[in-house]
């Protein structure tokens, strides 16, 4: 056998092991053909010591014959022709330096194999993962006569048309260890429609433009229970955040205006059996920082304020009954900072009170928030089916000052299905229940200005109803606040398995006229047409 055999025997056996990555998977399989190469030096090894040397001249492939009067006779054996099996039977034989050079290469490839190896499970980049997705959407909305593509537009303010699509967004994860007790450390980051740009605000109440979404340490204290602390996001609901989960394109009304938001804080996760429980202690939700509040100034002009010294506590239970129904709920309660403005002097030099809530009418810069839901998903091969239903409440916080409010249900089925020459498809329909009305509205998620409304979402009293009121003499608090309601339609393509392409059909309507439109009128309904591609990685 010539040396040159021997390369190309290595080179067949190793297919580009210098670009190999050091994944677990591929080093198992250089493992394996290195095993492999090995049991092949062995038998070239044996073999040769079973030929013994070779004959003096270097002649290979002799026999000695008897002749027909016995006399001995040498005649040249046939050499076999390559790939037959009389090639692939008969020994080979090799230099004691061929042997040596092919020992000394399957030594070198182990000793690469070895710091592959130990570089996958004790190098930096050992347990680490980096995912996501990027979703561009289109959006035209009937209301506002606008239509545009909406990626990494740079907004703090969250709108149901405009709420956490069209961005970038990357899951960083590290796991340190290997196996279930491995703790580890999660990071996912939306630079322009995360919770830190549109929803996370400091001690004053202010948006900093924080790219950061959330940010979890999770260490594992027994096989049931594991310690959870960072920036984690809500408990409630059946829906999540990211858009290449979800089988709509916009989110239910329950996600955006009634579900709490993200925490920060400490907690707990327990699994056993068929349930799975959380547990958390935290900031006010939305909070990255305890909340203060100025109420007043002293006789320096120096503020005088209040803190929200009052942690929330929330909670989630899901009760697996089988492979195919989740059954869950979650809890909140703690208190939540209200809008303020402190006192202070009017034009004519008057004192002025502090002043709380939406309407200003609330008697405290804090309210006692409690918000409780259930949630169900049933999943087969082709079929999704959710529901929700919410309830909460928080104090001082409705337009009137009096208590805020809500409750609601939300309802989605998903059905996918195959086209001969399309592909994997998808159908999406969803319908929402709200009702924000009572004190005029407000409270949860739902924000109002000055004036008691929320004109681009839909929500609040209308300000038909605040202008009749100030002109019979009132301030507002004799109107009732919005409820709203709607329905998704939803197309989805799967046209590989990283792209989603979603179309979206959505008809939001309300109990009032509280929807402006771009000619400065209100109405009582709006509609929006999106489409979406995802590309996750």
């Amino acid at each position: 056998m010539k040396k040159k055999l021997i390369c190309l025997l290595v080179a067949a056996t190793l297919p580009g092991l210098a670009m190999a990555d050091s994944t677990s998977s591929e080093i198992k399989e250089l493992k394996k053909q290195l095993a492999a190469l090995q049991k092949k030096v062995d038998a070239l090894e044996h073999a040769q010591a079973a030929a013994g040397p070779a004959p003096a001249g270097g002649t290979t492939g002799t026999a000695v014959a008897a002749s027909a009067n016995g006399t001995p006779a040498t005649a040249a054996a046939a050499a076999p022709e390559p790939g037959t099996p009389e090639y692939d039977a008969a020994p080979a034989h090799i230099t004691n330096a061929d042997l040596d050079a092919l020992k000394q290469q399957v030594s070198n490839q182990q000793l690469k194999v070895d710091t592959l190896n130990d570089a996958a499970q004790t190098g930096p980049l050992a347990g680490l993962s980096i995912t996501g997705y990027l979703d561009p959407t289109y959006i035209y909305n009937r209301a506002q006569s606008s239509s545009s593509f909406l990626f990494a537009n740079h907004e703090s303010a969250y709108n149901y048309y405009n709420s956490t699509f069209g961005d970038l967004y990357l899951d960083i994860k590290k796991t340190f260890g290997v196996g279930p007790m491995a703790p580890s450390a999660e990071i996912t980051l939306m630079p322009n429609r995360g919770n830190g740009i549109t929803l996370l605000t400091n001690e004053h109440g202010d948006i900093g433009n924080n790219i950061l979404n959330t940010a979890v340490v999770n260490v594992p204290v027994t096989a049931e229970w594991t310690a959870v602390i960072g920036l984690i996001p809500s408990f409630g609901g059946y829906e999540v955040q990211q858009s290449n989960q979800m089988n709509t394109l916009t989110h239910n009304l329950l996600y955006d205006w009634s579900d709490p938001g993200s925490y920060v804080g400490v907690g707990a996760n327990y699994t056993k059996g068929d349930w799975a429980w959380k547990f958390f202690l935290a900031n006010e939700q939305y909070r990255t920082y305890g909340a203060v509040a100025n109420n007043n100034t002293n006789q320096f002009g120096d503020p005088i304020t209040t803190s929200n010294k009052i942690p929330t506590f929330t909670t989630r239970v899901d009760y697996t009954a089988n492979s195919r129904l989740d059954i869950g709920g979650s809890f909140n309660i703690g208190r939540q900072t209200l809008q303020s403005t402190p006192a202070g002097v009017d034009a004519s030099g008057n004192p002025t009170p502090a002043m709380y809530g939406p309407g200003g009418l609330g008697t405290s810069a804090f309210g006692t928030f409690f918000f409780a839901e259930a949630d169900m998903t049933y999943t087969t091969a082709d079929l999704l089916l959710n529901a929700e239903v919410d309830y909460g409440q928080q104090e001082h916080a409705a337009f009137n000052g009096g208590q805020a409010q809500w409750y609601g249900v939300s309802l989605q089925a998903h059905q996918g299905f195959n086209l001969p020459t399309i592909g994997r498809m998808g159908w999406t329909v969803r319908y929402d229940y709200l009702a924000d009305h009572k004190n005029g509205g407000g409270g949860g998620g739902i924000v109002l200005d000055g004036s008691g409304g929320d004109p681009y979402n839909g929500f609040g009293i209308s300000r038909q109803c605040l202008a009749n009121s100030i002109a019979n003499g009132g301030n507002g608090s004799d109107c009732s606040g919005a409820n709203r309601m709607d329905v998704a339609l939803d197309l989805l393509w799967y046209p590989t398995a990283q792209i989603t392409v979603k179309a979206e059909y959505r008809h939001d309507w309300a109990s009032q006229s509280v929807f402006l439109r771009n000619d400065g009128s209100y109405s009582r309904s709006n509609d929006l047409f999106g489409t979406q591609l995802i590309y996750s990685f």
